[in-house]
């Protein structure tokens, strides 16, 4: 299976790949949905390339959403929703009533310049999809065409969620907030992930990405010059030496089987060589593999760094930036969510193609929705050394194998719909 799956860079290999997974479906659905999802390359790989050339930042997908709404008023998709979130889009699948399923895809892009050179590479100075949220869109769109054509076998409602801002706006909050989840009973979000191979999924169950906060703090002491010190009150120290009391947290009060991590990635000083500068600012992250884990990191922060400023006769000023956006909550996989998950990835991909997933200290706002409802937030693998798919995201080398965009939509739609299957039949029994 390494064979085929590493060499998806050639047409025939994909077409290996595919009539393996459908070998693998041992019936009919799985060997349908994945032939029906292969059809669509092309055209979502067109999707995915515009969305990529044209990269948006956080709340500002004017363009992203006005090609989603084309392409779903195109796909014959009538209901659907917006504005959520200034630019989010929900459009709905099926007979509108119970149960339902929600899937997720994120738009947004990041603040990076893209360095790889190839035909369709950003055209926005500065902006990039080095995420794969533009990937993600085209999976969900994707899916959202799967499920129509299967419309009459739905037995239920799926909500399909566009979202914007999930690179540090807490988007998800937004969209929940204004009722983008509907009566949606479970949520399901996808990631690529460039550590596995295309042609396969991840998932685990319980605690899977970390509770996510920032913190600034501000250090005022009394600047003067540096031939004096005896004079000054000096903030600098105060500060190098705050810092160091704060990496100690983890070390000393952290249980290490309780993941957590405290990183300072910002000082602010003076910028002359002989003057003791009146104040220092810095600031970081905080994280934690449990909500409740994270707040009492945040608690304590605060209390160092207050303390630490009080021993050397500094002011402190501490701000945990609570309001815009929102502390980022744990991504927690339900373990029921979880096995459905596997159950669809090995009838569409076979189980040798179906792994278990790392736990990661990287934040993800599909915790918002997990807060609300159970949810899932899985890895489909887009690994591909051949044709340079080998860069973590946030790179500005970051290269999508494009062959994994049919096995998103097609894993996508068959989560959703087998999802409504199960729980039709729990509702009548």
């Amino acid at each position: 299976m390494d064979k085929l799956a590493w060499g998806s860079v050639l047409v025939i290999a994909l077409a290996c790949v595919w009539a393996a997974v459908a070998a693998a479906s041992n019936g009919s659905y799985g060997e349908e949905i994945v032939a029906s999802a292969l059809q669509d390359k092309d055209w979502l790989i067109s999707i995915r390339r515009t969305i990529h050339q044209h990269p948006e930042l956080l709340f500002q997908q004017h363009n992203t959403s006005a090609l989603i709404r084309r392409e779903l008023r195109r796909l014959g998709i009538p209901h659907y929703s917006s504005p959520f979130a200034k630019t989010g889009i929900v459009a709905q699948i099926g007979t509108g009533a119970p149960p339902v399923v929600a899937l997720r895809a994120d738009m947004d892009a990041l603040p990076l310049q893209e360095l790889v050179e190839w035909e369709y590479k950003s055209k926005v100075d500065g902006v990039m999809h080095g995420c794969g949220h533009d990937a993600h869109t085209a999976m969900l769109l994707g899916a959202a065409k799967l499920l129509h054509q299967r419309k009459h076998h739905l037995k239920g409602t799926v909500r399909l969620l566009f979202q914007p801002a999930e690179e540090g706006g807490a988007g998800a909050a937004h969209m929940i907030k204004e009722g983008a989840l509907g009566d949606a009973q479970a949520i399901f979000g996808m990631h690529n992930d460039y550590t596995i191979p295309t042609g396969t999924i991840a998932s685990l169950a319980g605690p899977a990405l970390a509770a996510v906060s920032f913190f600034e703090a501000r250090l005022e002491g009394k600047g003067g010059h540096a031939a004096a010190p005896h004079t000054v009150v000096d903030p600098v120290v105060a500060a190098s030496l705050t810092i160091l009391s704060l990496q100690q947290l983890i070390s000393r009060e952290v249980d290490p089987l309780q993941s957590q991590v405290l990183s300072v990635t910002y000082v602010k000083a003076g910028s002359a060589f002989n003057i003791v500068p009146e104040y220092v600012e810095f600031g970081g992250t905080l994280r934690s593999l449990t909500t409740e884990g994270l707040y009492q990191l945040r608690m304590r922060v605060e209390e160092v760094i207050i303390g630490q400023a009080a021993v050397h006769r500094c002011k402190a000023y501490v701000s945990m930036k609570d309001d815009e956006p929102p502390p980022c909550p744990a991504v927690y996989n339900d373990p029921k969510l979880h096995e459905h998950v596997k159950r669809v990835g090995m009838l569409l991909l076979g189980p040798e193609n179906v792994k278990e997933g790392k736990k990661l200290m990287a934040g993800e706002d599909f915790a918002f929705y997990q807060e609300a409802i159970p949810g899932v937030m899985f890895s489909i693998g887009h690994g591909n050394e051949k044709v340079g798919s080998i860069h973590s995201p946030h790179s500005p080398y970051f290269f999508l194998d494009e062959d994994s965009l049919p096995i998103g939509a097609a894993v996508y739609a068959a989560v959703a719909e087998v999802y409504l299957d199960e729980h039709q039949q729990s509702l009548v029994s």
